[in-house]
């Protein structure tokens, strides 16, 4: 029982969704008391069966808007130094080497992930280091996990220079569902493991673009969990 209470304090909503949570909540409590003021003039005994029903499909909702904004507080056990560790959890999609024609102007080892509407939608710095530049592109809302998504969709280009001066990429992409990408990454600003990058509403894709030499420690369809799998390892 105690480490069900420590687990769970280490679980809060992510502060993109406090607001909305809030005004759902308020208008969920503003309809069911309208209808139950309503229906009870009407019949109270059809009140009394309709409402409990109407109540609960509502509240369901409201707690499946929960879960989505739920940010679980993790912190990486061990030495960060040459890893790169899952930006978000979800599933590997991709594992492969592909040319990156916007900045490396050559091939890539590119790892990426699909986040689903039930995964925690937080995103973690994937590497210890220096972030290079940070660029939005709108773009499509192709489903997230097709191969053209990372190029077509609306998305965001984090490059980070680690300690050794490798550059990695990282991108956010928009998906099918998912309208609004937020980015905390700064030009010129230190970052680290254990850090929030970012935040993707809804189910949505992270892109990691490493060197060739770098190796690969997960394979296709393996579930990650942000900040704390490790996904590769820098020469």
């Amino acid at each position: 029982m105690g480490e069900r209470i420590k687990k769970l304090k280490k679980i809060r909503i992510h502060r993109e969704g406090t607001t909305e949570l809030l005004y759902s909540a308020i208008l969920i409590f503003i309809i069911c008391t309208a209808l139950w003021y309503g229906l009870y003039q009407i019949s109270p005994l059809a009140c009394h069966i309709v409402m409990p029903f109407i109540t609960g499909v509502l509240v369901a909702v409201w707690a499946i808007v929960l879960n989505f904004y739920r940010c679980p507080i993790r912190y990486f056990n061990g030495d960060t130094e040459k890893l790169v560790v899952a930006p978000a959890d979800g599933k590997i999609v991709v594992v492969e080497e592909a040319d990156e024609n916007d900045y490396f102007h050559d091939k890539r080892l590119m790892i990426s992930i699909f986040m689903s509407p039930w995964n925690v939608h937080a995103n973690w710095f994937p590497v210890d280091g220096k972030v290079k530049f940070v660029k939005h592109f709108d773009g499509n809302y192709h489903k997230a996990w097709l191969p053209k998504a990372s190029e077509e969709n609306e998305h965001s280009d984090i490059m980070i220079t680690t300690p050794d001066g490798e550059d990695v990429l990282v991108r956010q992409i928009a998906g099918a569902v998912a309208r609004r990408i937020v980015t905390y990454a700064k030009e010129g600003e230190e970052c680290y493991i254990d850090e929030h990058m970012g935040f993707i509403k809804l189910g949505s894709r992270v892109d990691v673009f490493l060197p060739l030499t770098a190796r690969a420690c997960v394979t296709m369809n393996q579930p990650t969990t942000g900040d704390q799998t490790v996904i590769a390892k820098l020469k």
